[in-house]
């Protein structure tokens, strides 16, 4: 993987603040031609510095109210079982995150849902069918204090 320098940086920075700037506009801002910002860019996607383009959605104006933290004990620890258990989370859509942790509980899930007893449903009927759940401890969002998805580069030009 190539080294990231300054102008990789600046670029990284933009986009993470708006991932919809063309790359002239991306030229513009860093005083530099149209050709080696586009190779850059490519370059950081071909690397997988940059994995993916998104719109963020603001969850709570889709109907989405009710942000749940999901601690979850692994009954077997076996290899196979834990794939297992990977791929089922992977396919529930209400699940936006899922982590492998250490500690009490074996895996961290980020959870978003309309409403309480839709997360009571989901609870019993998605995470209760996975036949490996030894435990399960819920977490409930009261208020975001701060959500940010941008990793902080520093930038040549601040």
């Amino acid at each position: 993987m190539h080294t990231l320098d300054d102008t990789d940086r600046a670029i990284l920075h933009d986009l993470q603040e708006d991932a919809t700037l063309k790359t002239r506009e991306l030229a513009s801002r860093l005083n530099l031609s149209y050709t080696p910002v586009y190779e850059r860019v490519r370059r950081l996607e071909k690397e997988g510095v940059i994995k993916k383009y998104v719109a963020l959605i603001d969850r709570e104006k889709v109907g989405k109210k009710l942000m749940v933290f999901c601690n979850i004990a692994l009954k077997e620890h076996s290899l196979a079982m834990g794939e297992k258990f990977v791929e089922a989370i992977r396919a529930i859509p209400e699940v936006l995150e899922c982590f492998n942790i250490s500690g009490d509980y074996d895996f961290l899930l980020k959870i978003v849902v309309n409403d309480m007893p839709e997360y009571q449903q989901f609870l019993m009927q998605k995470l209760g069918s996975l036949e490996n759940i030894g435990s399960t401890h819920s977490l409930f969002v009261m208020g975001e204090i701060k959500n940010n998805s941008e990793i902080q580069i520093v930038n040549p030009r601040e």
